[in-house]
């Protein structure tokens, strides 16, 4: 199912990336364990950028496709059609991984 959301300003879509359901040790978690918000996660959809006071427009550095790496805590949560996304603003983002 193709989503229709486009981020507005400096925001950006973000579909996190969860780590493996099993621990180093191999213990697997089921899902009723607490766990980390996840801090990675892939671009879906980017906003234009924000308006600077000089009143020009900066787009936003990331692109539709690439992989972040962003603050635990920043984001906004969003579910569209039964699937978790995350709403970040671009300072939120704290790296772009290769």
């Amino acid at each position: 199912m193709a989503i229709n959301i486009k981020p507005l300003g400096d925001r950006v879509l973000i579909e996190p990336i969860t780590d493996a359901e099993k621990t180093k040790t191999g213990i697997y978690l089921p899902d009723t364990a607490s766990k980390e918000r996840p801090e990675q996660g892939k671009v879906i959809a980017v906003g234009e950028g924000r308006i600077i006071d000089s009143g020009k427009l900066v787009p936003v550095k990331v692109k539709k496709g690439q992989k972040v790496l962003f603050t635990k805590y920043g984001p906004n949560e969003i579910k569209v059609g039964g699937k978790e996304y995350l709403i970040a603003k671009e300072e939120d983002i704290l790296a772009i991984i290769d």
